[in-house]
């Protein structure tokens, strides 16, 4: 488990902090979870298989930083993560995709991450492969007469001196080629070679826990009973390489350790983001089969209790994966839940609903801020763009105003006013008069008053 970062509580809240305005106890709760998965994998008594992880239920309303916290903790822990959302699937026994899909796509992403860390690490026995085989594309072995049955010839010592320079002078201007490869002069030139044909088919699966569609790779799935297909076709050095080095790096990689590796992480370090599970709570009313909430919580309770799930990969265990929750609760809350699956999300924290104050620290302070992102799409069009300190202030008090107004939609609504407001410049560009930008107080209300007092427009635009 080398590769997996080992940071600590108050160092995944700093790195939080870069994206995420606030929130401070979801921050804690969810750095703390990350921790204790690095803390249970150093346990070494029988206890460690004891040691459960705390899923978490995030509470709040719509744009007030869940998705966004999930998302960057994915990147923080180099883990198998995945992000669902509770209302896409249904009751066992009805079309529809069955909830131990979610373990199985989440053993697909660690084996690809798994994959790709060892395709890096072959990368240059890789190249160096991919090199040598372009050079016998461009200069193929010559018909020496050795490799064939032994002749008299092979005992005459004049045929044997001649044999001896032809491999040398073959040699020689092999080298002279690598050098010319290296030095990229080549890339340009033209070879023809045989590539092979992968072809995946997606098969629909039928069986007794739901319907699956699964790509399978028909070549894998029946091995060598089907020779793989190959075509010849002409392509450039540069996207020869590019194919060689694919090949080779497949060839260099063990796939039974890759395997093995990404079922151990997804059983250990694996994390689930369960998105709107507030959309799953029952009514309690209605009668007859609910399919679509209290009968999904039933099939969710297994796997977040922990069950075997079966996979291409093998039999994977989900005692130990971490599930964090998130749903808005607007006309339900958690205590709604079947008391079965509420068990399994002992710690639940509310996150804050967002005003003006905060509006503007998201517009300025987040390293992917909304202001950072549009000065930078502008400048591709050769416009220095900026906005005064009173212009960003009213952007955020129309933005809580409109919330107030109309559906709180939280953080999202900067994007609606944002997009309003530079809708007429980012249509005029690119124009040569136009050099630089500033947005002050005056031009935003010149641009959102009309929107915001116009009932309709407002209730359509923002």
């Amino acid at each position: 488990m080398e590769t997996y970062k080992a940071l600590t509580p108050r160092e995944i809240v700093k790195e939080l902090d870069k994206y995420i305005i606030g929130q401070t106890k979801a921050k804690r709760c969810v750095a703390i979870a990350l921790r204790n998965r690095w803390r249970r994998q150093q346990v070494t008594s029988d206890l460690k298989d004891e040691i459960l992880p705390n899923n978490i239920i995030m509470i709040g309303p719509t744009g007030v930083g869940k998705t966004e916290i999930a998302r960057r903790l994915a990147g923080l822990a180099n883990a198998p993560f995945i992000k669902v959302e509770a209302s896409k699937f249904t009751e066992v026994g009805y079309v529809g995709r069955d909830v131990e899909s979610i373990v199985r796509d989440l053993v697909d992403i660690a084996v690809n991450i798994v994959k790709a860390e060892a395709a890096n690490n072959v990368q240059p026995a890789a190249e160096h492969a991919a090199t040598e085989r372009i050079l016998d594309l461009l200069l193929p072995l010559p018909e020496i007469g050795s490799n064939g049955p032994p002749t008299l010839a092979d005992g005459v010592s004049s045929v044997q001196h001649a044999r001896s320079e032809l491999r040398e002078k073959h040699e020689r201007t092999r080298d002279k080629i690598r050098s010319k490869l290296e030095s990229g002069i080549l890339e340009d030139k033209t070879v023809e070679m045989d590539v092979s044909e992968d072809r995946f088919s997606m098969m629909q699966i039928f069986s007794p826990i739901g319907m699956e569609e699964m790509g399978l790779n028909i070549q894998d799935l029946f091995g060598g009973m089907m020779p793989k297909k190959r075509k010849r076709r002409k392509t450039t050095i540069t996207e020869a390489r590019k194919i060689l080095v694919q090949e080779e790096t497949n060839k260099l990689i063990d796939m039974d350790k890759v395997i093995q590796e990404a079922v151990d992480r997804t059983e250990n370090l694996g994390i689930v983001f369960l998105d709107e599970i507030d959309k799953i709570v029952g009514d309690g009313g209605g009668t007859g089969p609910d399919v679509s909430r209290e009968g999904v919580q039933r099939d969710i309770l297994p796997v977040v209790e922990g069950t075997s799930v079966v996979t291409k990969y093998g039999i994977v265990k989900s005692d130990h994966i971490l599930f964090v929750a998130a749903g808005a609760f607007h006309s339900t809350k958690p205590s709604d839940l079947i008391p079965e699956l509420q068990g399994r999300f002992p710690i639940r924290v509310e996150l804050d609903s967002l005003g003006s104050r905060e509006f503007v620290r998201i517009l300025t302070e987040p390293q992917n801020a909304l202001v950072k992102q549009y000065t930078e799409l502008v400048k591709a069009e050769g416009v220095a763009l900026s906005f005064k300190k009173e212009a960003i202030k009213e952007i955020a008090a129309i933005a809580d105003k409109a919330n107030r107004k109309m559906e709180n939609i939280g953080a999202r609504r900067l994007h609606t006013v944002m997009t309003t407001l530079l809708e007429d410049l980012l249509f005029v560009l690119p124009k040569p008069s136009i050099k630089e930008v500033v947005i002050d107080k005056k031009a935003v209300h010149e641009t959102l008053d009309k929107v915001l007092e116009d009932e309709d427009l407002s209730r359509y635009i923002l």
